[in-house]
């Protein structure tokens, strides 16, 4: 007897979409299983913009908290919270066979939904959550806080029955430093749709609009903050255009725009340096593909850098920091500078517009590894095969929903019973 469409619950709790890192793995990985004939249910913040053909279920709006468009607050745990009550209407209504958590948050949010509906558990994740949190001055690097959070840590990451990574990098550090056992580790890198992101020629018009149409660009698209490197990145800007006055640093992303164009002002930089806001997922590869160079000086040595395969596939050569994660994405073809070294990432810039050619070559190497090595559709099917090894260790594919309406229904009767009286 043939099984059913195989079913997963993907949880996000985070505000989907959000034209950012995490936000496009969750995407592109529901859109690739999807094209596998698998049935995908996303559940996600009351905020966030919806995508066609991604059935996207949102949390309600209970405790008048809303996400901010990046980072930690104090309140997101009520959005959590808002997001397991979402998960269980849809366990109860679509009867998925396995959950795919997405972030630390999906984690606990995929633990509860286990114990009560006994489906496997996938945890996507994209680095350390102490890490994150640090990154961006939510808690010190050091003292109780943080103790308690990489305790809290290491407690959900002994949950899933698998944990996927977005780089070996990332699996070698979650064993090393959280114990979550080697066997239930598989990495499984960023991927990028290579017939989206393509090289092609500087869209004319919009380098007209920008005031950059005789200028040599070097773009940076993604998240604005110092862990990122934006603020490294500014640093570099004087020396690079003291050599090569004709260049020209296109930063797209989001947030702290204001706050960056103020920085470059009092720099005296400003000319420079065009900030864009948020550029629609859709609509980079038109914007990435204006630069000679990419670039993306990253100071985090644990979270991913999906950024990296989008100026891959676009074929634009990449100058990045050194970091094991980078390097695993670009191999010999990427340029790398030391973290946090300003004068070596203008150098670097420098040398790949004084040399076109190599710049070229670079970037064709990275144009070829990308889709050979970060393709999607060859990622997906990993993905698929994962799934179906869990399945069949606890199986669990066949009857999942009777199964389910069954606990479903258990738990109400519960819930009716009589309290006996003492």
């Amino acid at each position: 007897m043939a099984c059913d469409p195989l079913r997963v619950l993907v949880v996000a709790p985070t505000p989907f979409f959000g034209d950012r890192g995490c936000h496009v793995r969750i995407y592109e990985e529901v859109r690739g299983l999807m094209a596998r004939g698998i049935e995908v249910r996303v559940v996600t913040y009351p905020t966030g913009r919806d995508l066609d053909g991604i059935e996207t279920v949102r949390a309600r709006d209970w405790f008048g908290v809303k996400a901010a468009a990046l980072g930690p607050t104090w309140g997101r745990p009520l959005l959590d919270l808002a997001v397991l009550d979402a998960c269980r209407r849809v366990v109860r209504e679509f009867g998925p066979h396995l959950i795919h958590g997405h972030l630390h948050e999906g984690i606990a949010i995929g633990a509860a939904l286990r114990a009560w509906y006994g489906m496997p558990l996938i945890a996507d994740l994209q680095g350390s959550l102490t890490e994150e949190l640090t990154d961006h001055g939510f808690i010190a690097g050091h003292g109780m806080l943080s103790r308690l959070t990489s305790c809290g840590e290491r407690w959900l990451v002994r949950r899933p029955d698998r944990l996927v990574t977005s780089s070996s990098h990332g699996a070698a550090l979650l064993l090393a430093r959280q114990g979550g056992g080697e066997d239930r580790i598989v990495p499984l890198p960023d991927g990028v749709d290579v017939g989206v992101f393509r090289p092609g020629r500087p869209d004319v018009e919009l380098a007209r609009r920008l005031g950059l149409d005789r200028k040599r660009i070097i773009v940076f698209l993604g998240v604005l903050t110092e862990y990122q490197g934006v603020d490294l990145l500014l640093d570099a800007v004087p020396a690079v255009i003291h050599q090569r006055p004709d260049a020209h640093f296109l930063v797209m992303g989001f947030p702290n725009e204001t706050h960056y164009r103020r920085l470059a002002a009092a720099r005296g930089i400003e000319r420079a340096v065009t900030f864009t806001g948020r550029v629609p997922y859709e609509q980079a590869p038109r914007w990435i593909n204006l630069g000679e160079i990419a670039v993306s000086p990253k100071r985090s040595l644990t979270e991913a850098n999906g950024k990296l395969l989008n100026y891959m596939a676009c074929a634009r050569p990449v100058v990045a920091s050194d970091t094991p994660v980078n390097r695993e994405m670009l191999g010999e073809a990427g340029v790398y500078v030391a973290v946090g070294d300003a004068d070596a990432l203008a150098a670097r810039l420098v040398e790949m517009l004084a040399d076109p050619g190599e710049a070229r070559a670079r970037g064709a190497a990275l144009q070829v590894r990308a889709e050979e090595e970060f393709a999607w559709p060859v990622l997906i099917e990993r993905l698929e095969a994962l799934y179906l090894s869990v399945l069949e260790q606890t199986g669990r594919r066949k009857g999942a929903r009777s199964r389910i309406s069954l606990n479903a229904r258990e738990h109400r009767s519960r819930k009716r019973m009589p309290v006996p009286r003492r």
